[in-house]
């Protein structure tokens, strides 16, 4: 176990240098195969010779680029907007409407986007400015954003569950679905923290004229076509009807068949961007694949995972504890790796342990998005708050922080929920066709 704990030491130390995580992987996984095994270079070389192409040529993997692809095109149709006025419609009314609408539309760019920081961006563009204008207090105002923003990892097409999915090789159908509940019950949390703080700071929450019925019904239309999209992919899934990465193509073509309606003309200027950002995207997280692969390589030749899981079985922790031990130990990562580098480097590293204590991969894959949400706000490197500081300027990052608290501990409410109750998080994929 000392040489893997002296290789991931090494990583981490490259990446506080700022070395890209995937390639601080491979060059861990690189240098120390040939340490582990005599400093046999040959080995060395054969690995990145053979993983690089063995572990990203999966038709599976098609689905990542797909999804990031939907997400973008759909970032271009406008729907954040129209999210938004559709939410605002509904909830402007209630005790910090704005607030709850932000929160509802968050959700609902999550289910087209896939991704947390595009979402906090675009809702945080849209909806500090009206916020603000409307007399939220910018404490709330910008922190409501940031939790918003995290949906986007939980609710499907999520990038983070297909990544565990492929790493933890569980079934990603069955993770995408497992990811609804869980993700709508965390949206109605933060609902309901909004209309806990409006009522009790209501100067900071002020209501808006509530609009009449037609005016909802006019409101709504304009992300119909959105809505029906997701439930054509998730449902597609859902129902058995095709593969995740039919649905990612399905969804991808569908939402750019809403920008060409939305344009009437076809923009080319549009689909380079899209396609640009998804190659970007794209090559990020394939080397982050890659070099896990070629890390883990290096991590079985020293058999630090296997000697891992016979020292906690040493230990006769409960499952309960472990699992509160991992939970921590996400939250203190999160500090410096976002939550894709978080799940390649940790998973296969926890995944015997995990199976030796009998708990469901499905489930953990939801509790550790989970908590990945919650690293994305807490501080002191939040990342969904640095880009919320990024759209508000003016806005002191303290200021931010000190107004996520609330958020945070629904986050935490929602996981010991999950921790209490698991079978919430299995129900859908439980009641699926494969």
């Amino acid at each position: 176990m000392t040489e893997m704990l002296f290789g991931l030491l090494a990583m981490i130390v490259l990446m506080i240098g700022g070395m890209p995580v995937g390639f601080a992987m491979i060059l861990v996984g690189f240098i120390g195969t040939a340490w582990i095994y005599g400093w046999n270079w040959t080995a060395a070389i054969a690995l990145m010779g053979i993983e690089p192409y063995a572990n990203s040529s999966s038709y599976l993997f098609i689905a990542i680029p797909l999804f990031i692809l939907m997400g973008h095109f759909a970032i271009a149709s406008g729907i954040s907007r129209e999210m938004f006025e559709a939410a605002r419609a509904w909830f402007g009314h209630w005790r910090g409407g704005l607030a709850v609408a932000t929160v509802g539309a968050s959700a609902g760019f999550s289910a087209a986007c896939g991704s947390s920081l595009a979402t906090a961006a675009a809702m945080g563009t849209l909806s500090i400015p009206e916020m603000r204008k409307h007399g939220v207090h910018v404490r709330v105002a910008t922190a409501v954003v940031a939790a918003g923003g995290t949906l986007g990892i939980l609710i499907p097409p999520s990038i983070g569950m297909v990544l565990y999915g492929l790493v933890a090789d569980q079934s990603i159908g069955r993770l995408l679905v497992a990811g609804i509940l869980p993700g709508v019950m965390l949206a109605i949390l933060f609902m309901i923290t909004v209309v806990i703080l409006a009522y009790l700071r209501p100067a900071d929450l002020p209501r808006m004229e509530k609009y009449p019925l037609s005016r909802r019904i006019r409101e709504t239309k304009g992300v119909t076509g959105i809505l029906i999209l997701f439930l054509i992919v998730m449902g597609g899934i859902y129902g058995g009807i095709f593969t995740p990465t039919e649905a990612a193509g399905i969804g991808a073509g569908g939402a750019y068949i809403i920008v060409l309606l939305r344009a009437r003309r076809l923009d080319w200027a549009i689909v380079s961007n899209a396609l640009r950002a998804t190659g970007e995207a794209t090559c990020m997280i394939f080397m982050i694949i890659i070099g896990s692969h070629v890390l883990n390589v290096f991590l079985a030749a020293t058999r630090g995972p296997v000697e891992l899981s016979q020292f906690v079985e040493s230990l006769n922790l409960s499952p309960t504890m472990f699992m509160i031990i991992v939970l921590i130990m996400y939250l203190i990562l999160g500090s410096f790796l976002d939550a894709l580098a978080m799940i390649v480097l940790t998973i296969p590293i926890l995944l015997p342990v995990l199976s030796n204590m009998g708990y469901d991969l499905i489930w953990f894959g939801v509790i550790v998005v989970l908590v990945m949400e919650m690293a994305l706000i807490t501080p002191p490197v939040g990342l969904c708050v640095y880009v919320i500081k990024g759209v508000a300027k003016d806005v002191p990052i303290h200021v931010i922080f000190s107004g996520v608290w609330p958020f945070l501990m629904a986050q935490i409410v929602m996981v010991a929920v999950l921790l209490a109750y698991p079978h919430l998080a299995l129900i859908l994929p439980n009641l699926m066709y494969e």
